[in-house]
Order: C-alpha cells, then sequence, then structure tokens
C-alpha cells in the first residue's frame, strides 16, 4: 500500500494523536517520492524516521479497522499451539512456510461465525497477506494485529530451534562416563588430558546452552552455585520461582566460573576474591538478547577452593510492556496512576522489593506520555531495558550516577527517570528536578507507600519539598496466577484464617476461593503472574500532616487518611485477586505483611 494513495484520514489520525507531527509526514512523503522503491508510510516512519512500530500500526489499524489482539507469552497454551498447527497442516509445505514467514498465524474461530477463522499478524495492512490467504484455499477469515513482538514469541514456541549446545553436552557427558569407567579399570588413561580437552567444550556448550534455555523458557534470571564433591547446579527463575534446570557431576565448579568469567565482558577471570558485575550479549532466536552478570564469592566448606555465587538477569528488550492495561492497575489505582504521569511536573516513586516489577511498571508509564515534543531523559546503572524514543545516560568511570543527574538539568528535560534512589543525594537531586517543573520518575526499596515517605525523612529531605514535590506514591508486589485449566475451588476453607487476613464473612460466603492442582499447561498449578498495587496520591490533607510533623513521620496516620481517600492496601489488592479466582489464599499470605 503506497503512502502517496493514502487516504488522508490515516496521516490526520497520526498527528491528531501527537504521535508524529506535520513536519514528520512532509519528511516522510519527500522520501517516499524520491525512493526509487516502492515504500509504504509505516515503512518510512519506522524504518527511516525512528518512530515506534505499535504505535504507528496502531493508528492505521484504527482506520482501516483491523482489531488489535494482545497475549503475552504466559497466555500461549497448549491448546492454541495445537489449533495453529491443526490449520497448518491443512495446508501444503510450501503455503506453510509462507505463512511462516510472513508471520500469519491463526488465532481461532469468529465469535460470530465458526466458519470464520481469525488470523493474527504485524502486518495487516499488507494487501500480500490477504492475497496469500485466499491462494491457500481459506475464503472465510478475518485479520487482526498483534505486536511483532508478541508474534515472535509465539513463533519461537511453535519451532524452537534444536539447542545444539545442549545436544553437545550430551554427548560429551557420555564421554565423561567413559572416562570415569576406564579410572576404574586396569586400563591406562591420561586423566588429565583427557579431561582437560573435553571440560573444555563440555562447560562453554553448557554455560551456551544455559543462556538459551533461559530465554525460551521465558526465566528472568539464572543462578550458577558450586557445591562441594566437584557438583555444578543451574537454577532458572521463572515466575518468580526459582527451579533447578540442571545438575553437573564430574566437574571441578572452579573450571565453569572460570569459564563463565572468560565468555562474560567486564569481568577479570583471575579475580576470586571480589564481586565484579558484568554483561553478555547474545543473538537467540534471530533477536539480541543481553545478560547482566553478578559474581560474588562465597564461603565453602573445603577452605582451599575458591567458590562464587553467579547470578545472570536476563534483558530481552520483548517483554517490555508499554500498555499499561496489561498491567493490573484497576479502579481508584488506575485513575490516580494515570492523573500523576500526565502531571506537567512533580515526582512519581515506585516501592517493592527487587524482582517486584517497578522498572516494567516505570517504563510502561514512560511509553503512555512519550511524545517526539517531549525531551526524556533516564538515568540508570545499570540499563535494563532499551527504551525508544528516550535518550538514555551512559553511567561509566567518568561520568558516574551523580554527575549525571547534576548535568541533567542543563540538558532541557520535559520528563527524568532516575532509575534508583539509593541515597541522599540521589533522592534530594531527583526531588529538586520534580520542584523545578519536570516529571519525574523514581523507585525506591520500602514496604510500602506510606514508608516512602518515613524513608525520606529519614535522608534528611526538607518536609516542605517532600510534601510539594510528590504527586503519587505506588507500592507494588507480583502475585502468581492460577492456571485456569487446572484450578478447583477450595474444599477445606479456614474462616478464621481468612477473618484473620481481612477477608467479611459476607465476602466468605458469597465467593468461591480457587487453589492450583498442577497440569501439563503450568507449574504446580500456577502460570504467570500479575501485579498488585497500593496507590498513594499526596492529597492537600498528606501535604499537610508532612508539613506539620518534626523529625519522626507518623505513618499510621498517613495511611488511615489514604484508605479513607480511597486507597487500597496491598493486602486489599491481593485479596481482591483471590476473590475473583486469579490467585490462592497461599499467595495473598505470601506475598502481602501487615
Amino acid at each position: 500500500m503506497e503512502a502517496l494513495q493514502m487516504p488522508k484520514t490515516v496521516a490526520g489520525k497520526l498527528t491528531r494523536q501527537g504521535y508524529i507531527t506535520s513536519q514528520d509526514l512532509d519528511k516522510a512523503f519527500e522520501i517516499i517520492s524520491k525512493s526509487k522503491t516502492k515504500q509504504s508510510l509505516e515503512e518510512v516512519l519506522v524504518q527511516k524516521l525512528g518512530r515506534d512500530r505499535h504505535k504507528v500500526l496502531q493508528a492505521f489499524c484504527s482506520v482501516y479497522a483491523f482489531r488489535e489482539i494482545k497475549f503475552s507469552p504466559e497466555h500461549i497454551s497448549s491448546g492454541w499451539i495445537k489449533f495453529i498447527q491443526n490449520v497448518y497442516k491443512s495446508l501444503n509445505t510450501k503455503t506453510q512456510e509462507i505463512f511462516k514467514r510472513k508471520k500469519i498465524i491463526p488465532y481461532g474461530y469468529s465469535e460470530k461465525n465458526k466458519e470464520i477463522i481469525i488470523f493474527i499478524t504485524p502486518y495487516p495492512t499488507d494487501r500480500q497477506i490477504d492475497q496469500i490467504i485466499r491462494q491457500s484455499g481459506i475464503k472465510k477469515f478475518e485479520l487482526a494485529y498483534s505486536r511483532l513482538e508478541s508474534i515472535d514469541s509465539l513463533i519461537t514456541k511453535l519451532s524452537p530451534e534444536e539447542n545444539e549446545y545442549l545436544e553437545l553436552v550430551k554427548e560429551q557427558n557420555e564421554e565423561i562416563a567413559y572416562i570415569e569407567e576406564q579410572e576404574h579399570s586396569d586400563q591406562s588413561v591420561d586423566e588429565e588430558e583427557l579431561t582437560a580437552a573435553l571440560n573444555k567444550s563440555l562447560l562453554v556448550n553448557l554455560f551456551e546452552g544455559c543462556l538459551i534455555e533461559a530465554v525460551r523458557r521465558g526465566a528472568s534470571d539464572i543462578h550458577i552455585i558450586p557445591k562441594e564433591n566437584n557438583v555444578t547446579e543451574f537454577h532458572i527463575r521463572v515466575n518468580g520461582r526459582l527451579l533447578l534446570w540442571h545438575k553437573q557431576d564430574g566437574v571441578k565448579p572452579e573450571a565453569f566460573l572460570a569459564v563463565t568469567k572468560d565468555r562474560t565482558k567486564n569481568v577479570d577471570r583471575f579475580e576470586w576474591d571480589s564481586a565484579q558485575d558484568g554483561f553478555i550479549q547474545r543473538e537467540i532466536d534471530n533477536y539480541l538478547i543481553r545478560f547482566r552478570v553478578s559474581i560474588l564469592p562465597i564461603v565453602s566448606s573445603a577452605f582451599t577452593r575458591k567458590y562464587e555465587s553467579v547470578v545472570i538477569r536476563v534483558l530481552d528488550d520483548r517483554k517490555i510492556i508499554t500498555d499499561l492495561n496489561v498491567l493490573g492497575f484497576d479502579g481508584f489505582a488506575k485513575t490516580e496512576f494515570l492523573k500523576a504521569i500526565k502531571k506537567p511536573q512533580g515526582m512519581v516513586i515506585l516501592t517493592g522489593p527487587t524482582g517486584s516489577g517497578k522498572s516494567t511498571t516505570l517504563v510502561a508509564a514512560l511509553h503512555q506520555v512519550m511524545t517526539p515534543e517531549l525531551n526524556i531523559l533516564t538515568v540508570e546503572d545499570p540499563v535494563e531495558y532499551n527504551i525508544r524514543g528516550a535518550r538514555q545516560l551512559k553511567i561509566n568511570a567518568k561520568m558516574d550516577f551523580d554527575q549525571a543527574l547534576r548535568s541533567i538539568l542543563r540538558h532541557d528535560p520535559d520528563i527524568v527517570m532516575v532509575g534508583e534512589i539509593r541515597d541522599a543525594k540521589t533522592a534530594e537531586i531527583a526531588i529538586k528536578l520534580a520542584n523545578t517543573g519536570h516529571l519525574t520518575f523514581s523507585t525506591l526499596h520500602t514496604n510500602d507507600a506510606a514508608s516512602v515517605i518515613s524513608r525520606l525523612f529519614k535522608m534528611d529531605i526538607e518536609p516542605f519539598l517532600i510534601a510539594y514535590a510528590i504527586n503519587l506514591v505506588v507500592a507494588q508486589r507480583l502475585v502468581r496466577t492460577l492456571c485456569m485449566n487446572c484450578r478447583t475451588p477450595m474444599t477445606d476453607v479456614n474462616d478464621e484464617l481468612l477473618q484473620t487476613l481481612g477477608f467479611t464473612e459476607e465476602e466468605i460466603a458469597n465467593n468461591t476461593l480457587y487453589k492450583g492442582q498442577g497440569c501439563e499447561k503450568c507449574h504446580k498449578g500456577y502460570a504467570g503472574r500479575t501485579a498488585i498495587h497500593e496507590v498513594m496520591p499526596f492529597t492537600p490533607e498528606i501535604r499537610q500532616l508532612i508539613l506539620q510533623a518534626s523529625k519522626e513521620l507518623d505513618e499510621d496516620a498517613i495511611k488511615k487518611i489514604a484508605v479513607k481517600n480511597g486507597m487500597k492496601t496491598l493486602r486489599d489488592a491481593a485479596k481482591k485477586r483471590a476473590l475473583e479466582g486469579k490467585t490462592t489464599i497461599e499467595e495473598v499470605i505470601a506475598v502481602t505483611t501487615d
């Protein structure tokens, strides 16, 4: 579809939404008119002018009446995969390849007419897609739009490439077993020579295979733990829980640790006594994945051994969530959060423990307010995700975190994201940014929303700065969600325990609580996670309480005012998920505290 032939409604919608300017549009048409090859307006806006593919296509689909179907890797069920495979089987081999290459995926049957198949694709406005489906013999169909990243993750699950590294590991383990047999026989073998040759390739293949498996399984972290008796364990964190992935026997852990450091940038292989941080980049399934590596020396009962614990964070940009609607905000929490992030100035603080999704929520908030007219700067150390449309400052030996923050004011920012408030100095600069006309996002480690104010007090931040700089504080946790395939109603409900947790007699009587059984589609009854929020806007009453406080702050008084004004506590939010049948009582207890 050539851009110059497109109805003016498309261009008009893009400019009205504030996503592109009329100057951008003029540039795009100029590029198309001078190009020797046919180029669509989408291609030029995304590839030449660097606009966000998802937002551009959303606008196009809105004009051409293609609906958008959203899904995440957790929603890819075995039933859906079977349906896709059955549709593909009805096509000839050549057509199947064309469908996969063009990313045309069967989604299901239309609710209105079971004869109509819905296909999802990242390119619904491409006329070739329509022709390909018709030529395959499918006459009744509907095209819908889904994000490119979501489609790619689905294609990976449909036909995962063989992990060649793990295949090699299997072969090499057999050879190690053969060596061990030889050691106990009368035959003489050069054990050191054979083991050295095998271990070098075995450990490299095991390390590379582990990175690939972690990405394909949707893991957030890899843990490499040395054990006694020449054992190394590999755990991966999926849905917030560590799972044992592999146990390697018969190889000295130090050898594997040396290989790990050897294949990690910015670490010293010969350093065994201090903490080190490094990074890795790999192209996995045609996508560039980054890994952040943390290495810490640990104690062993064998004091002569040099053991280290390694944790590798998987940074997969395909997991970036840009839509606040899928983050679990609802009702009061959603209304107040949107109101706060759309103010021209002030501060929004996310709080919670490590791994509670704070950065994910902040990135989604940035995408909610991002436009080409705004200068968005981020200061993070380290940078976790590449945010298209923001200028992300690079922290290094010559420009540390504090220097970067101080320099921001001279860089004409509209919105600033400070990765984490680490100390009084960072807090002071971040709050001054918010007080001088900038919208500022940041994170802090506290147990709940009211504790943020106490923490800032203890950092000696002036009460009037806290009172007038902050728009909103959000405390966040992640709860595991029940597998809809195998969940069953609880029959042994303990009313006394539920009332202790804050459930009313009416809630217990009128709702069904569920537990997970465990099936082939989930892990011990759970499939995926969702966020719960405690959202505390700074009302005049709360600001007044902060101004009146001296060195100590009455957290309980602030919490009571916030609840009176509509705030739901983390416990309330978790209870709501349990009453909706989305999580269990065990998760409510595990994730929230009084």
